[in-house]
């Protein structure tokens, strides 16, 4: 009998192996045949150029269209990240990305319900302070299971994605964009989704730009490009701020400048420059990076955009993680320092537990909270905005924290644990979260309104109201959320921003 039932069991496990297994999934984009693999009423598609190779005279250029292929592409596996600095002993560096990297990397992946037709699209822009990561970092199956096409990208980094120099604006064409390639690569990733996604059976009409972090950023320069007008109806920010310091092309170009100098380039022209080893620039060349305006694409800052009323008006989703301090990384006692005196009062309960609450406290707001409140507020005059705050904390870290790090919502928002997380240490109210999350992004992208899981009620934001979704422990409304500590930041900041 037993052995009767090991046998029944064996060929159970076999046979279910068997439905599971993936198939070849066949798709003509404007390029080209795809191959990719069918698997569980998911079709999965990796590595498809949406733009021809930025190298020799297209580094530093704007995206160029993809080349055509003869035969049938495969694309069951994941493609190179763009160049960054990796780990040397191969696990994720801080963007998540590990394995091969190439200059050659601006390709897509996609994730498609089966036999979908006219569904709506999610385009995910990866986080990493625009200088790490990579698209294939993220699955997009759960979302898929909910009738969503996914589409997540690959997208110029660091100063071979945000780089200007003297050398590079001479040799530029009029009115050629300059500076922000990621942002370019952005747009022609957007623009590839328009003319192709319907392939997979999605709607071009119906595509919700979203990210995280960078991403996140990028979504908010988006909405301030004229360039991407049309390209997407919804976007949701997570963990973007929405404050942009003015600078300018000139400015961006001095630096450059000097960043090459002090590597031995003073007097390097355009093509000395494109010929430089990318590993090198990325290795040697510091600083911040990300979109800035450079008077073409990007005309200003999208702080400015969004005061003036210049922003695209489409519904937005934005907000924020309770532990965003941990991008400050381990504690100094220096840290203090750039907390201004007259915080103590306003963060009075932080300032008793000591300098280092305090500290992280007036970080997490002035870099995310106060600008995802400000940019909610600016929006909310046209289409709907809706504002949240993310403090749940994963049943495996409570023992050490009682805060949401930054980027600890992506794992919910995306249904998927990703490889850094066993399953084991899931529990079932994780699971709950990310039910929840996973579920109001996809409605949002269906209709363009937050009908949750549950029906969990989530206002639009208003300035009056000023009331936001907390998902934690216990998910609620709150209203007034912080008030008097991001109101304390937005008086400090704003000034600051050149806004009209």
């Amino acid at each position: 009998m037993l052995n009767m039932l090991a046998r029944a069991a064996a060929l159970t496990l076999a046979l279910m192996a068997g439905a599971a297994a993936a198939e070849p999934a066949r798709v003509k984009v404007e390029t080209g045949v795809l191959t990719g693999e069918a698997k569980d009423g998911v079709g999965v598609w990796r590595n498809i150029p949406y733009a021809a190779p930025p190298v020799g005279e297209r580094r530093w250029a704007p995206p160029a269209r993809a080349a055509a292929w003869t035969g049938e592409r495969d694309a069951t596996r994941n493609g190179p990240s763009c160049v960054q600095k990796m780990n040397a002993d191969g696990t994720p560096n801080g963007g998540g990305a590990n394995g091969p990297m190439s200059e050659d990397c601006l390709q897509l992946n996609v994730f498609a319900p089966e036999k979908a037709r006219k569904a709506p699209v999610m385009v995910w822009i990866h986080g990493g302070s625009h200088r790490e990561g990579a698209g294939w970092i993220y699955d997009g199956s759960a979302f898929a299971r909910q009738g969503i096409v996914v589409v997540t990208i690959n997208y110029r980094l660091g100063p071979l994605g945000y780089f200007a120099h003297p050398a590079l604006t001479a040799a530029a064409r009029k009115d050629e964009p300059l500076g922000n390639y990621g942002l370019m690569d952005q747009v022609a990733a957007l623009q590839w989704v328009k003319r192709n996604i319907a392939a997979f059976g999605g709607d071009p009409r119906q595509v919700t730009v979203f990210g995280e972090s960078a991403g996140g950023m990028s979504t908010l320069a988006l909405l301030a490009t004229p360039a991407a007008k049309g390209l997407y109806a919804r976007a949701i920010v997570q963990s973007g701020g929405g404050w942009f310091a003015p600078t300018t092309l000139a400015a961006r170009a001095e630096a450059g400048e000097k960043a090459l100098a002090a590597l031995g380039h003073a007097k390097a022209s355009a093509a000395d420059l494109r010929a430089l080893p990318a590993e090198s620039l990325v290795a040697g060349v510091g600083g911040s990076f990300g979109p800035f305006p450079d008077g073409r694409l990007l005309k200003e800052t999208p702080s400015q955009a969004f005061a003036a009323g210049r922003a695209a008006d489409v519904p937005l989703i934005i907000g924020w993680n309770s532990g965003e301090d941990s991008l400050m990384g381990p504690w100094r006692p220096e840290m203090i320092n750039a907390v201004p005196a007259e915080a103590r009062t306003v963060y009075a309960a932080e300032a008793a537990r000591g300098d280092e609450a305090l500290a992280r406290a007036v970080f997490t707001d002035r870099a995310m909270g106060a600008p995802a409140r400000w940019i909610a507020r600016q929006a909310a005059s046209g289409a709907p905005a809706w504002l949240y705050h993310f403090s749940y904390v994963g049943s495996r870290f409570r023992p050490f924290t009682d805060r949401a790090a930054h980027a600890a919502e992506i794992q919910y928002v995306f249904q998927y644990w990703g490889r850094r997380t066993p399953m084991s240490a899931v529990s079932e109210e994780d699971r709950a979260m990310a039910a929840l999350m996973n579920g109001c992004w996809a409605a949002f992208a269906r209709t363009g309104r937050l009908d949750c899981p549950g029906g969990q009620a989530w206002p639009a934001y208003s300035r009056d109201a000023d009331t936001l979704l907390e998902f934690g422990r216990e998910t609620s409304l709150r209203t007034g959320f912080q008030a008097g500590r991001l109101d304390f930041q937005e008086a400090r900041t704003l000034p600051g921003l050149a806004l009209p």
